[in-house]
């Protein structure tokens, strides 16, 4: 099949990673991919944490909101050509918000529109960013999610968020995040551990944008008040809350137990997260699939998340995870230190963990499969 990928993702970030493990994955299958985006030819980019926000920071929020829906109009226009001289059979889009192009390339073209959904965009940028047009926003939403032939939100916590929009049921595919066949191999922790200073250390790990919702501020504050020279936190990655992070580390007088990689490309991540002992996810959204969740499972990692229904749908608290209740200020600290004392019980829950991936085929091959099928469907049904 031949596949017209939609999107307006310009970051180089988690969503450029799935843009392109997903398509890779469907043209390992065979499929054709068409890229119409931002720097539409979906070739390989170094991750990054850059400058955001410029365009957004300079106009007041009406009319940027406005400017948003405003480049659906040459987006729409890229779409056209492409499909006029590519001939998809099927327009696959990453939603954005106030992104209607392949809505309007769908019924020009008469194509099926498949939508992957990630967050509730507009909820999310209401409570966080705020949004000067909230009821145009939430029509605009409602609109896009009710033109898409198949929705595919990343959780079931997010279908229902798409449900509550009007979407039903028979046109809503839950599809989580995966991992690529990079973190399934066996990778060797000694090298990460021997260039950080981790011999004979417990090493809790998290990989990804560093933000203060992750509270990660937690588990300094563990490490200080545990006051054990064997713990180690091994942040790979970067962002905005890395400075707060690092300056509290040096307060607390744990500096030297605390370690920063910065970005990291996707193609090594693999070995950071190996010479992890105990990982990491302190806090999460409540709708999303967190790419870092499969990428610790792959790996065989014990896992430390909070119990909240998204996460619940893939983990298990003492089958292949620790949980913890998130509203509960202790339980953190209590899972934690459990961990933290054993070790037997982390390679239990590292291996059950890995096994539960295995068994529901957390991976972009497999993601890439579900899509085919969902397409070829969806194509068997055109009139």
């Amino acid at each position: 099949m031949r596949f017209l990928y939609s999107h307006r993702t310009r970051s180089a970030d988690g969503q450029y990673v799935h843009i392109r493990a997903l398509t890779e994955a469907l043209m390992a299958r065979g499929h054709e991919v068409m890229f119409a985006g931002p720097g539409g030819d979906g070739k390989k980019k170094s991750l990054g944490v850059g400058a955001r926000g410029g365009l957004k920071k300079a106009l007041p929020g009406a009319l940027y909101e406005c400017a948003e829906y405003g480049y659906s109009f040459p987006a729409f226009r890229r779409l056209m050509a492409i499909a006029r001289a590519g001939a998809p059979d099927v327009i696959y889009e990453r939603y954005n918000l106030f992104y209607h192009a392949g809505v309007w390339a769908k019924r020009r073209l008469g194509l099926p529109l498949i939508l992957e959904i990630n967050a509730p965009l507009v909820d999310e940028r209401a409570r966080h960013g705020g949004l000067a047009l909230e009821s145009l926003a939430r029509r605009s939403e409602r609109a896009i999610w009710r033109a898409a032939d198949m929705t595919l939100p990343v959780t079931e916590a997010l279908a229902d968020h798409v449900r509550a929009a009007g979407v039903p049921d028979d046109r809503i595919a839950v599809i989580q995040n995966g991992v690529g066949a990079d973190f399934l191999a066996e990778r060797d922790p000694r090298p990460i551990r021997e260039r950080y200073g981790l011999g004979g250390k417990i090493v809790l790990g998290f990989a990804g944008f560093v933000r203060d919702w992750h509270r990660l501020d937690r588990v300094i504050r563990f490490i200080a008040a545990a006051d054990r020279d064997d713990l180690h936190l091994l942040l790979v990655g970067d962002g905005p809350e890395r400075a707060a992070l690092e300056r509290l580390a040096d307060e607390l007088g744990i500096a030297d137990r605390v370690s920063v990689t910065g970005v990291v490309q996707r193609d090594v991540v693999a070995d950071y997260v190996a010479a992890f002992d105990i990982a990491l996810q302190p806090a999460a959204t409540d709708y999303a699939s967190p790419l870092k969740l499969f990428e610790y499972m792959a790996l065989g990692k014990a896992i430390l998340a909070p119990a909240q229904s998204n996460i619940m749908e893939v983990l298990s608290d003492r089958k292949n995870a620790l949980l913890f209740d998130a509203a509960d200020g202790g339980a953190f600290n209590g899972a934690l230190a459990r961990l933290v004392d054993d070790a037997e019980l982390r390679a239990e829950l590292g291996a059950a963990a890995r096994a539960s991936l295995e068994h529901a085929d957390y991976t972009w091959a497999g993601n890439a499969a579900r899509v085919e099928t969902i397409a070829e469907n969806l194509i068997g049904k055109k009139p």
